[in-house]
Parts: C-alpha cells; structure tokens; sequence
C-alpha cells in the first residue's frame, strides 16, 4: 500500500498535492477530478491503486498492475488559457522525465507530445482533459500513468513497455518518486506561467526525434515529412514537400 506519510515528509511543494485524495480502486482518476465538483480546489491530487478504466490519448485502454505503479490525476483550474494548455502537456512531461533522472541516473527520452521513454521502451503516459463553458476553460486535468515496479506486460503494445524497476534494477520507491515529480511539476508549472522559454528548450533537449524524418497518424489520417520544431505553444512543426505544418496532435514515430 502506498504510505502518505512517507510520501508527505518528501513532498516540498506549496500548492500541488496539498490537497490529497487516496483511492484503493476506481474507474479513472480523471474522470473523478472532471466530475465531482466537490473536489474543485486548485492543485488537488487524487492517486489510487487500480483504475478499472483507465485511459490513455486517442482512447486508448491503460492497463496497469495494483499497487506497483503510480496512477494519478492533478487539478488545474488557476491562470488557464488555450494558449498553455499544450504547454502544461509538455510541462508534466518533462517534470516526470527530470524526476527519473535525477532519482535513478537513467537516460530518459521524450516522444512529442507527452510518451516518456527509456531505453526505446514507453515507461509513461499522460492524459490532459479539460471542462469548459462557453470559449473559457474551467479546468484541467492531467492524467499520469507511470510504470514503476511491474515487472511483466501482457497484451500487444505500439511501443514496447517496461518500468523503472526493471530498468534500474532493483525495486522503486513509490512515496519518493510521486513527491520527486511533484515538486519538478510546481517548478515547471511556474515556469509555463512566467518563462515558457525555458520549459521548451528543457524538452526539446530530451526529444531525440528532432529533426527526424518521422511519420504521424490521428487515427485516420497518415503524414511524413521532418520533425523541424515544436512551436511557442508546444505544437509539432512537420516539414513536408508543401510547407511547414502545425500538427495538433498525433501519434508520431520513425519513418522507415
């Protein structure tokens, strides 16, 4: 089971995670902070051992084993525009990959927008949704999904899985790791808000895929052409034979 008070005495932060819900089990961690409007306050967490529904980008199904991973969810609803919502994206991202660093010495990459790797293996997903009412967003929702100490992976996988235990060898510290990335994520969080600059220039660093020739595909629809950038508000610059193009989303991977 996962030891709050552990987690609590490594945990620095002054907004994020103060407010803390823990879960045994539930359907997906998101969809709680989307729904229940008693939960509404800025920085909230809810983190729970097993979702029975829980879900990746493009409606994809998450599978994780209960109480070896880290599942949770962070509330946002202070200081939001579309224009940094992507950023937030890139932002939670980067926090978890600065986290494994700094925690395990292990080479962590970053897939635009939001798959962290090691070793070429996807090692966590994240998950943004957001409320709205008319054109303002009233809040948003990150969503982690995070393999820590699972040590096998069943089913068929886009990019091959693996965890931090079994890349570092030894078992994980759950209580340490949330903290470690909860404290990366207010840093980076104020950072979006005040110096997006440097938030970029920190991801573009673990993204390998840089100038690539790489392929993308919403579901439908299929385009290549090179992996110039990733503009001010965090969206992928695809280089093809017409142009320079901005792509919203996707799934991206090598062109072979």
């Amino acid at each position: 089971m996962f030891n709050i008070e552990e987690f609590d005495i490594k945990c620095n932060t002054e907004i994020i995670g103060r407010n803390f819900i823990y879960l045994d089990e539930i359907d997906s961690t998101n969809s709680f902070l989307l729904n229940k409007s008693e939960y509404n306050e800025h920085g909230t967490i809810v983190l729970t051992e097993y979702q029975s529904a829980g879900k990746g980008r493009l409606d994809r199904e998450w599978v994780s084993t209960k109480e070896e991973n880290l599942l949770f969810s962070i509330l946002i609803n202070e200081d939001i525009d579309a224009e940094n919502v992507n950023l937030i994206v890139l932002g939670s991202s980067l926090a978890v990959a600065q986290s494994i660093e700094n925690l395990f010495q292990l080479p962590v990459e970053i897939k635009w927008p939001n798959d962290i790797l090691i070793a070429g293996k996807k090692v966590s997903g994240i998950l943004l949704e957001s409320s709205s009412k008319g054109n303002v967003i009233e809040k948003v929702v990150i969503g982690f999904g995070i393999n820590v100490n699972q040590t096998s992976f069943e089913g068929q996988y886009g990019i091959r899985p693996t965890s931090i235990r079994l890349e570092a060898g030894h078992p994980v510290s759950r209580e340490r790791l949330l903290s470690e990335i909860l404290n990366n994520f207010e840093e980076v969080l104020t950072q979006i808000f005040s110096d997006s600059s440097k938030v970029l220039n920190d991801w573009k660093s673990r993204c390998k895929m840089l100038g690539e020739r790489i392929k993308i595909s919403d579901g439908e629809n299929t385009k290549t052409g090179i992996f110039e950038d990733v503009d001010e508000m965090g969206f992928l610059l695809l280089r093809t034979q017409s142009g320079l193009e901005k792509i919203l989303f996707g799934d991206v991977s090598l062109r072979t």
